[in-house]
């Protein structure tokens, strides 16, 4: 069997690594699972032994997030694209039938694309607030007193942590407060950052993301809602996406995505022991500082998102001379770092480094790119 050690540095945005100890795990348990002699992906979802499964990754989530008694967790297919039209068919069934939508990047401007279907015109769909430089790029989060919020609005879209441009922005206990004021709340697409530090869950009506990125592999989206925003739904949403469906069956309401639940569960434990969300977003920052250290100092690499917005999780860099692209993508492979370039809406590298990339994996790169601008300097 191929050494683990001939694994590499995986920078991919998503589907993304998963920790060591977690792929370990798994591979221990694939063919019996706790002594039943039968793989958890063979079992049933509505047996005991699956049953404690579940129950167990929720509430290990929940004590990871710190999440409210009054706010529900959700299992479900579809990732955060199949959401974005879950989420309107969920919240336009009560009086307000505008959907406030806050663009910082790709991930924001799909959302509000698919809210748009379901409203009764594209004034019921507004965005309220753009970082668009007018030219698709995005160094940015607008900030909340250039927001021009609808007075009816249901709710307000919007995207934590821009995978693809890397801006990342989390909303102040007074932003939280002025929106849950005038009757709206937030509802936040945090695929790529959700569990890489401390949030306060109450700030948001809805929080949701697929699991792909910071969670485990791909196939199970999760929600977090608060209970009084589970009897909106539109009379044409499918009972299988109903919310309320899904709260009510313990996320069984179908047949829920249980080798991934389970995957996501083994991660949360992995997340505990390392000391939770709170002990990651230190990690997290030490990692995140490095790289940006090193991108700052450097006259061959660039970062074009404002300091006070950089994600932590993905940080898209650009080499001034791009004719050194190829070759830094090549050589960066062979050197074990994989997953570098960045994504085709705009160029350059990527490097994310969700919870499960170890500080060697950043050193690793900040190490290679000194070493690569050295030899082409």
């Amino acid at each position: 069997m191929e050494s683990l050690m001939s694994r590499v540095y995986n920078f991919a945005a998503g589907p993304a690594a998963l920790p060591l100890p977690v792929l370990e795990k798994m591979q221990a348990e694939l063919l019996d699972f706790n002594g039943t002699g039968t793989s958890i992906m063979e079992m049933s979802h509505r047996g005991a032994v699956y049953t404690e499964v579940f129950m167990r990754t929720r509430e290990t989530l929940r004590r990871l997030l710190n999440v409210p008694s009054n706010y529900q967790i959700l299992f479900m297919q579809g990732g955060a694209i199949g959401q974005n039209a879950i989420i309107p068919l969920n919240l336009l069934g009560g009086s307000r039938k505008t959907i406030d939508s806050v663009i910082a990047g790709a991930w924001s401007l799909k959302t509000q694309k698919e809210a748009a279907r379901y409203v009764s015109s594209a004034d019921a769909a507004p965005i309220i607030a753009n970082s668009d430089d007018g030219q698709g790029r995005f160094t940015h989060f607008p900030e909340f007193d250039t927001w021009q919020c609808s007075a009816e609005s249901a709710y307000i879209n919007i995207c934590t942590n821009e995978t693809i441009h890397g801006v990342e922005w989390y909303p102040s206990r007074e932003v939280s407060d002025a929106v849950h004021a005038s009757g709206s709340f937030f509802v936040a697409d945090m695929s790529s950052h959700i569990l890489s530090r401390p949030i306060d869950v109450t700030q948001y009506g809805v929080i949701y993301g697929g699991a792909q990125k910071n969670i485990g592999p791909a196939g199970v989206t999760f929600v977090i809602v608060r209970d009084d925003l589970l009897d909106l739904q539109h009379p044409l949403c499918p009972s299988a996406f109903n919310w309320r469906n899904v709260a009510n069956n313990d996320s069984m309401f179908n047949t829920p995505p249980t080798l991934s639940i389970y995957i996501a569960g083994l991660v949360f434990e992995w997340l505990e022991a390392q000391g939770g969300v709170t002990a990651m977003a230190a990690i997290n920052d030490v990692k995140a500082k490095l790289l940006y250290d090193a991108i700052d100092n450097s006259q061959l690499y660039r970062n074009d998102v404002q300091k006070p917005y950089r994600s932590c999780m993905n940080v898209p860099f650009f080499l001034n001379d791009e004719s050194l692209n190829a070759a830094f993508l090549e050589q960066s492979a062979a050197a074990g770092l994989a997953a570098l370039k960045g994504h085709k809406m705009v160029g350059g590298m990527r490097a994310s480094i969700y919870n499960a990339m170890p500080m060697a994996g950043v050193e690793a790169l900040v190490a290679f790119m000194q070493a690569f601008e050295k030899n082409h300097g």
